[in-house]
């Protein structure tokens, strides 16, 4: 979001909010903080990438409404407390209005009239709406199609308000109320008689449709909102979620939020009602992504491993059949991005699937693999196997086109991506000097994720006894990475490339991309150390967290989307690598860190934020046009957490590791119903104990550093650890 929160139920009430974003599925809703959505914004009610409406406003007697806060009810609904303005020569308002929005396919709004004055009154009540149906990037950048604003049409009747567009991209939104109401063609009007101190309440339905048949609304009449189908399902998913207690109530309150804001952004699948997906973000990223939905799934392996199976599930059922240049579809590629708006190319109401990513393929077998190793078998697994053995071939024919035996990209149209990797800005891959590098580009971390996909692949040969196969990948995995490492060494810098170029030479700038490369193992022993001090040294390390850039570079620009601003999600992954290599303080500083940074953000993580360093300025400056919430920054403190226990799952051993190395000042720490192999594991922690409980399965806990320290005297796991605060629900 460009400014103010996007709220997802835990930031507190304020009454210094600018901008609201409630999320429910594939449906969102930006308003200021009247709750009125303003034409000519990016304010809107968008459902499935179309903007249903962008005009959407409150008027008592023809004034706008002073709004005094708003109150997140959920990451899907909020309270907006407003009044009407004070009358000419009065110093205090006597109306208040209450507007309780409740958004998921379409929106329904509960308004509140509450005459606070010993005299009756009356009110007109108006409201105003239209929409552009606009594409959703459309609105982010502001082109809008005048054609398309010429070929709506709105239609009255005495009881509804409908705008369409007809056509093979037919769309169309209806507008109705309760109560006693006039329709005119802008919008309804209600004359409302308020007795002294009284109350009253109507309610707006607005339901969208796309060709002839409207999207059926989870709010029914009748049926308390609280006990919606939304509402119950962000109860669950939060009953299912680990508790944390920690020294530090920071800690407890990010890892609090991050599964609130990942509440709102779960999509349905029609065809699957059972699946749990999570869209990339808010606002602009409401669909099913390849790379962000795979690394938020592994992230979130100790929350609900069932969000890794139906996002695997999912991307298979789209999963490259034939080679198109259009929408760089290749024979067992994983898409990037899939897309239901009006779009140029679409021209119709069938999704759009993009495949130009070089990485979602090698991730898509990387978490088919870490699924298996935390326990869900062969079996659950089923046709999946097919689906990994086809994105291996991808890997090692279209992914390596010229046979050189690394992974690189070159979009296959010029209505492709240029960038292929996650930083995809069109500038996203520098040189030193600041000069842009060009395709075909070899990415650093995604030979990483190819060294880790061949490693997963042999995982799962083993698994059913096929040793040639096993082979030929682990030979594949070793070869990559020694070639890796001779390659994109560079011994002058002490760091990795981040890239090889067409003409296979390093694109040389120092950047972020070497931590996932840690992560993923391919970093030889004898380049660890150089890099974690790169990684962590003052060009890098901003204070807040790790540069994707260094400030050194020709392109550095803290405030750019991909060239030295700091992306949650990129530093839990590099905490994560740094502690796979040893590197524990540095690992521990990075999660310090972005828990300061998330204390500039109401207790969250948002997609980025800008690079400037702690010494420039006390707080971390926001990045203008940031999704917030955004999976993968929302998802980022469980992998944080799981960095800090040293948690591993090895069903085929049948152990789970733990290695607790956790900061100091979060200590004493307890973290319960954690979910692994079907089982719920707690740990806690003091300075120079821990214990692990909860498994009574075929899985045994192990110490990955010798024997469980003795617990002298610490608590009992069955009551609240001594002096902390009741348990922060995840």
């Amino acid at each position: 979001m460009s400014e103010g929160w996007a709220f997802t139920g835990g930031p507190p009430s304020s009454s210094n909010v600018s901008q609201v974003s409630l999320v429910e599925g594939r449906s969102f809703c930006v308003s200021d903080s009247s709750g009125d959505i303003g034409a000519g914004s990016s304010h809107g009610l968008v459902v499935r990438d179309t903007r249903f409406l962008d005009h959407f406003e409150l008027r008592v007697d023809g004034e706008s409404l002073e709004s005094l806060t708003v109150q997140p009810l959920g990451p899907h609904a909020a309270t907006f407390v407003t009044r009407r303005r004070p009358r000419h020569g009065h110093a205090d308002s006597t109306l208040l209005v209450v507007r309780r929005r409740y958004v998921g396919n379409g929106m329904v709004e509960d308004i509140t009239l509450d005459n606070l004055s010993g005299v009756d009154t009356s009110v007109t009540l108006t409201l105003t709406a239209d929409t552009d149906f606009a594409g959703l990037f459309d609105v982010k950048e502001g082109h809008l199609d005048r054609q398309r604003l010429q070929d709506i049409v709105s239609n009255m009747d005495q009881t509804s308000l409908c705008f369409t567009l007809a056509g093979p991209e037919a769309r169309g939104v209806e507008i109705t109320g309760t109560g006693s109401y006039a329709v005119f063609r802008q919008g309804l009007v209600w004359r409302l008689a308020l007795p002294a101190r009284g109350t009253t309440t109507v309610t707006v339905l607005v339901v969208p449709s796309f060709g002839d048949v409207p999207l059926p609304t989870p709010y029914q009449p009748g049926v308390p909102r609280l006990e919606s189908e939304p509402a119950r399902e962000h109860r669950r998913w939060r009953e299912r979620s680990p508790v944390v207690r920690s020294a530090d109530a920071r800690l407890d309150t990010l890892l609090g939020n991050c599964t609130h804001d990942l509440a709102g952004l779960r999509i349905d699948d029609p065809n699957h009602p059972r699946r749990i997906l999570l869209a990339a973000g808010a606002p602009w990223f409401m669909t099913l992504f390849g790379r962000d939905s795979l690394l938020t799934a592994w992230m979130l392996l100790p929350l609900d491993p069932r969000v890794a199976r139906a996002t695997l599930e999912a991307l298979a059922q789209d999963q490259g059949r034939v080679v198109d240049p259009r929408t760089e579809e290749e024979p067992g590629r994983i898409l990037h991005e899939v897309r239901s708006g009006l779009t140029e190319e679409s021209g119709t109401d069938e999704d759009t699937v993009y495949y130009g990513s070089v990485d979602a393929t090698p991730l898509f077998v990387m978490l088919a693999g870490e699924l298996h190793r935390w326990g869900v078998s062969d079996s659950e697994l089923g046709v999946l196997r097919r689906h990994v053995d086809r994105a291996l071939s991808w890997i090692e024919d279209y992914g390596d086109a010229d046979g050189d035996g690394f992974v690189e990209y070159e979009r296959a149209s010029d209505r492709g991506l240029v960038n292929q990797g996650w930083k995809d800005s069109f500038d996203g891959i520098t040189y030193a000097s600041g000069a842009v590098a060009e395709a075909p580009l070899a990415l650093a971390e995604v030979q990483g994720y190819a060294y880790a996909a061949f490693l997963a692949g042999a995982h799962f040969a083993e698994s059913v006894h096929d040793e040639d196969r096993a082979h030929h990948l682990r030979e594949r995995a070793a070869v990559l990475r020694r070639r890796f490492n001779e390659q994109f060494w560079l011994p002058d810098r002490g760091c990795y490339a981040l890239a090889l170029d067409g003409d296979k030479r390093p694109v040389d700038a120092l950047g972020s991309n070497m931590g996932h490369c840690l992560w993923t193992g391919i970093v030889d022993e004898e380049h660890a150390r150089q890099t974690a001090a790169a990684l962590m040294s003052p060009e890098m390390f901003s204070g807040f967290g790790v540069r994707t850039l260094s400030s050194e570079a020709g392109a550095y620009n803290p405030m750019s989307y991909h060239n030295g601003s700091v992306w949650p999600h990129d530093n839990a992954i590099i905490a994560a690598g740094l502690r796979r290599y040893g590197f524990v303080s540095e690992a521990n500083r990075i999660g310090l860190a972005l828990l300061d940074a998330a204390d500039g953000f109401d207790g969250h993580l948002p997609e980025l934020f800008c690079g400037f360093g702690r010494d420039e300025f006390e707080s971390p400056v926001p990045y203008p046009t940031s999704c917030s919430p955004q999976a993968w920054a929302a998802a980022a403190p469980l992998l944080l957490l799981r960095t800090f226990l040293g948690l591993e799952v090895d069903a085929a051993e049948g152990v789970v590791r733990l290695d607790p190395k956790v900061p100091e000042a979060l200590l004493p720490l307890s973290v319960e119903q954690l979910h692994v192999g079907g089982e719920l594991l707690a740990v806690h922690l003091k300075k120079k104990a821990w214990r692990a409980t909860g498994l009574a399965g075929p899985l045994r806990i192990e110490p990955s550093g010798g024997e469980q320290p003795p617990v002298e005297p610490l608590w009992d796991p069955l009551s609240a650890p001594p002096a902390l605060a009741e348990p922060a629900k995840l």
